[in-house]
């Protein structure tokens, strides 16, 4: 008696982790033009232009009740990494689930076009595939949801007849003040205890699209920031007052001091524990903060990624369905 019982709970047991859920899958990129784009003042730092296009998961045989979009590099971000990790969860929850890349490496949507290109994307999608304007959430860590707040910024106030209904945002662990980013980067730099390229990428970037450092044009930094705490009149908060938004950091205080010699102030987590208290200002009652602690991300290596890998999508997935009730 207690082998078949066994044997029956293995079945049970085997079934339940094999479990999966209809999908269609829809890719649709161009191939990448053949020229390259400089990202340092170095004769080789250029890199080479990528796929535009997205990618898309609709669960099958059900009625989509709301779309989750991740502003995804085609190549960079190991194409659709971070969107992949909530296909079951989302289909489960009859939620799509879109990925859309512009052209250009790394990009940090400096420039209108690139936001344009995003916008036309997923106007095209909504449309060939009927999915509904309603209950769209915008997730994502590093590159991925610095796009998310640029897009939204973009899209409120550029007038476009075609609005998405966004209901949410996900934050995890990325960059909202590129003034103190860039001082973050002139400090590595200075103290050259870690690899330079990031650090040196980043700031000629911001240098050469911002037009100048934090202090010789900080205006230009402040409107290119979500949130910046040198900005006394963090202008650029209000755009997000009205949504949810639920933030996860991971300040990860030892490794980054004994790996990087990082501080406190070289950590995405000041500028995101700074965001949700002008959001509070603002009138914003609908925000939540996780803090991953150390048992919650066993990596090697803690960094944005990490810090999205770790993340338990399951209790994600629970949160955005009660953002839909409300």
């Amino acid at each position: 008696m207690k082998i078949h019982f066994k044997l029956f709970f293995l079945l049970v047991t085997t079934f339940i982790s094999t479990k999966s859920f209809s999908q269609q899958i829809v890719e649709n990129y161009v191939p990448a033009k053949n020229v390259s784009l400089r990202v340092g003042s170095g004769e080789k730092d250029f890199l080479p232009f990528i796929q535009k296009g997205y990618t898309l998961m609709i669960p099958e045989n059900k009625e989509v009740k709301g779309v989750l979009i991740f502003l995804e590099d085609s190549m960079y971000d190991k194409k659709n990494r971070s969107a992949k990790q909530l296909y079951n969860q989302a289909s489960e929850k009859d939620f799509a689930v879109l990925s859309v890349s512009t052209e250009i490496p790394l990009d940090f949507y400096f420039s209108k076009s690139s936001m344009v290109s995003t916008h036309e994307l997923i106007r095209e999608v909504f449309k060939t595939h009927n999915l509904p304007n309603e209950n769209i959430f915008f997730l994502g860590a590093s590159l991925v949801g610095h796009r998310a707040m640029r897009y939204i910024k973009f899209m409120k106030e550029g007038g476009f007849e075609f609005q998405l209904n966004v209901k949410g945002i996900v934050i995890c662990n990325f960059t909202l003040d590129f003034t103190r980013k860039w001082y973050q980067h002139e400090r590595d730099i200075r103290i050259n205890r870690i690899d330079l390229w990031e650090p040196k990428f980043i700031n000629y970037l911001l240098e050469t699209h911002l037009k100048g450092t934090p202090k010789n044009n900080p205006e230009s930094y402040h409107n290119f920031s979500a949130y910046s705490y040198f900005d006394e009149k963090n202008r650029n908060v209000k755009t997000y007052k009205n949504y949810a938004i639920r933030a996860y950091i991971e300040p990860a205080i030892k490794y980054k001091l004994t790996k990087q010699l990082r501080t406190l102030y070289e950590n995405n987590s000041t500028d995101i524990v700074g965001f949700l208290a002008e959001l509070e200002l603002a009138g914003n009652k609908n925000t939540e903060l996780i803090v991953l602690q150390p048992n919650d991300n066993l990596s090697a290596i803690k960094n944005t990624q990490s810090t999205w890998d770790a993340i338990n999508k399951n209790e994600l997935m629970d949160w955005v369905l009660k953002q839909t009730e409300k």
